[in-house]
């Protein structure tokens, strides 16, 4: 759990200094601080979702993913736990929207899976080390974006890589490469997905569409 333990402290770190950056910089600065994480966060999605093998099984676990979603209604139940965090605050601040945000961000990808199989399996937390540096830095420019909710996005890494890492023996013998590539380019369109909300360009319900990941490994188990 090191690795994870790790992660989470930098995420917490990081809010706090951008936070603090937040207070001295003027609203021209915000906006384009903003527009440059939302082009960086496209970015990554994109060189994410390239390395599909199967376009058809990208396409199923969207499509299914996003119905099952929807269904379930996930994006409002994770805006609900930062609707009360603002309220437990009281400042009124867009601390549900950084939550939210950060949450899909630090959760959706290869390194927060791989990193966490390999604490488990192997006692290796490399990966997650590297991770928590580039979640601390990213929290930086998120937090003086979006604000303190960022830190609440800890939680979520704590929550969902420790599980991961606790369940990594039994995790391990079901993944396979296939999937995790998968798994992986379904994440990487996911954040892209983020980019797009970031900047404005189209408002997509990316939590609602959080089961394309498992439903991408499931394809990919059985198709590729």
């Amino acid at each position: 759990m090191l690795g994870t333990i790790v992660n989470a402290l930098a995420i917490c770190l990081g809010t706090a200094i951008g936070v603090f950056w937040r207070s001295g910089i003027s609203n021209k600065f915000k906006e384009t601080s903003v527009a440059a994480l939302g082009l960086a966060i496209v970015l990554i999605g994109l060189k994410g979702a390239w390395g599909t093998t199967n376009e058809l099984i990208l396409i199923a676990s969207l499509v299914i993913g996003g119905l099952i979603g929807e269904k379930l209604d996930l994006e409002a139940r994770l805006n609900q736990v930062g609707q009360r965090a603002e309220k437990w605050l009281g400042n009124g601040s867009n601390v549900g929207e950084g939550f939210v945000t950060a949450t899909l961000v630090y959760c959706v990808g290869a390194m927060a899976i791989m990193g966490a199989l390999q604490s488990g399996l192997q006692g290796d937390h490399s990966t997650l080390f590297a991770k928590s540096m580039l979640d601390g830095i990213s929290s930086i420019f998120f937090a003086s974006a979006l604000g303190a909710g960022v830190a609440l996005s800890a939680i979520s890494v704590f929550v969902y890589q420790g599980a991961i890492t606790l369940g990594a023996r039994s995790v391990s013998v079901w993944l396979s490469a296939s999937m995790i590539t998968e798994m992986n380019a379904v994440g990487g369109l996911l954040v892209l997905a983020i980019g797009l909300n970031i900047l404005d360009i189209k408002q997509i319900r990316v939590g609602n569409l959080l089961p394309a990941i498992p439903i991408a490994a499931l394809l990919a188990r059985i198709f590729a």
